[in-house]
């Protein structure tokens, strides 16, 4: 308990000497005085009459509290949103209680998608879970509807959802308005829609608005420029790389690596030129010796991690940054030839800036070669949709299952098509007859992942237990997602 400054002096310090005698021990400091014991107190355990002292100094300090002046609350507005159908909302009751709970982010994605509202007695609980788990929360900018948002305004600790996109700032339905009187999320939100069907015209709108926007807001926005990004966003991106903000001049330099033709792609295709070169069948490799002020105006990071070396980290960055459409006549070689081919020193840093560089400008013909090299989960993003799913489906035939296949399948595009899951039912088939103990996590991955309306496909492959079990969870899947519909 702690003490109030209306509570009065005598009680106060009552309290401070029970709780000094409580954290000694009654054996090691007597009780303290200033009061007549009460009839048969002789008889009871200091211990005992301590937690009775205390008790009448709870009430007593509660009783004599002064009361505050208190107004109605005022009504919730009334609320816009559709609400979920009422199997939707028992199926989320559930989930929260804990069955199958790591489907919730998919169920609140895919309800905030659809533009509706979850029950008002649910509200509690998942505010309470977004406090801990901050991914949820873009979901119940929408699904909290104006009951959420009358609860956050009552409770500090919910705050966080005030400043998440509304049902209407999400669907990009609030109009120009949003622009200057929308919350943080609204604002982001209507960036995004408006990007999508006019890409020019979201980034004029940035521009007005650009130098008053705080640091964490315009790393945010860069974010959505990378939606249909184009030569005509270079003007604003180059100037962003003198943003006071280190977190903004690397987003923005991030976009301008994917920009074709860019004068950054140029710049770092010229010090990329210094560092890399062929000679006798072999790579060769100079890193840069410093790391000057332009280098880190165009995003290269002076300070490396901790246990590794400058020079290694500045090559990295450069070659992560370089147009990999440079290599082939730079180096003489195609793709499929240079990954493959001995480089005399700094090899680990030359592939892992040639990995993050194929990640950055999504180029599948790097990313084919690579993956074939060295099958890195990260890469598969960079693949058509279709593609990823035969080239991991390909890998979990040959793979055996460890902690790589489970990260291959990670990077995989969710849902996963007939290909690759047929490929994964195989695998947990398999392995069910040799290492039964370590299937849990594929099997549920594989029930996460997998289209639920293949549900039938798993249900007919096997008896098997572990088949089931997916089968299971992806019928649990399909009814929840019509649920929803």
């Amino acid at each position: 308990m702690s003490t109030s400054r209306n509570v009065s002096p005598d009680i106060s310090s009552g309290w401070e000497d029970l709780v000094s005698t409580a954290l000694v021990g009654t054996d090691r400091r007597p009780l303290p005085g200033g009061s007549a014991p009460s009839a048969g107190s002789a008889a009871q355990a200091a211990e005992v009459e301590l937690l009775e002292r205390a008790a009448v100094l709870t009430v007593r300090a509660r009783a004599g509290r002064r009361l505050r002046e208190v107004r109605p609350l005022e009504a919730a507005p009334a609320e816009e949103q559709r609400e979920v159908s009422r199997a939707a909302c028992d199926r989320l009751a559930r989930i929260l209680g804990g069955e199958q709970p790591r489907l919730l982010a998919e169920w609140l994605e895919t309800a905030a998608a659809r533009g509706r509202r979850i029950s008002p007695h649910l509200l509690p609980e998942l505010l309470d879970q977004a406090t801990r788990d901050r991914s949820i929360r873009p979901f119940l900018g929408v699904l909290a509807g104006n009951r959420g948002r009358w609860l956050a305004g009552l409770n500090p600790a919910w705050g966080f959802l005030l400043e998440e996109a509304t049902a209407a700032g999400a669907t990009g339905s609030g109009g120009e308005e949003v622009w200057e009187l929308g919350t943080s999320g609204d604002r982001r939100a209507h960036l995004g829609a408006l990007r999508a069907v006019d890409p020019a015209r979201a980034r004029r709108l940035l521009e007005t608005t650009w130098e008053k926007e705080p640091p964490d807001e315009r790393v945010a926005f860069l974010e959505i420029l990378a939606d249909r990004l184009s030569p005509d966003d270079e003007p604003f991106l180059e100037a962003a790389l003198d943003d006071r903000r280190r977190e903004v001049r690397h987003q923005a330099a991030d976009l301008l690596a994917r920009v074709p033709g860019s004068r950054l792609g140029l710049r770092m295709a010229e010090r990329a030129a210094r560092c890399l070169s062929v000679e006798d069948g072999k790579i060769q490799v100079v890193p840069p010796v410093a790391c000057d002020a332009a280098m880190e105006r165009d995003g290269v990071r002076a300070k490396p991690p901790r246990g590794t070396g400058e020079r290694s980290w500045w090559l990295q960055q450069v070659v992560a940054r370089a147009p990999l459409g440079v290599w082939a006549g730079l180096l003489g070689r195609p793709p499929r030839e240079l990954v493959r081919m001995k480089i005399a020193d700094w090899g680990r840093e030359v592939m892992a800036g040639w990995v993050r560089a194929t990640v950055l400008q999504g180029d599948p013909e790097w990313a084919r070669e690579l993956f074939a090299w060295d099958p890195l989960a990260d890469l598969l993003a960079a693949l058509p949709r279709a593609e990823q799913d035969s080239v991991a489906a390909d890998f979990v035939r040959r793979h055996g299952l460890d902690g790589q296949l489970i990260m291959v399948l990670g990077g995989a595009a969710a849902p996963w098509g007939a290909a690759l899951g047929q490929a994964v039912l195989e695998k947990i088939l398999q392995v069910s007859g040799t290492q039964p103990w370590n299937l849990g996590e594929l099997v549920r991955l594989a029930g996460e992942r997998i289209d639920p309306a293949l549900h039938g496909m798993a249900e007919r492959l096997s008896l098997e237990p572990p088949i089931q079990e997916v089968a299971a969870l992806l019928r649990f899947r399909d009814d929840m997602l019509k649920e929803l519909q």
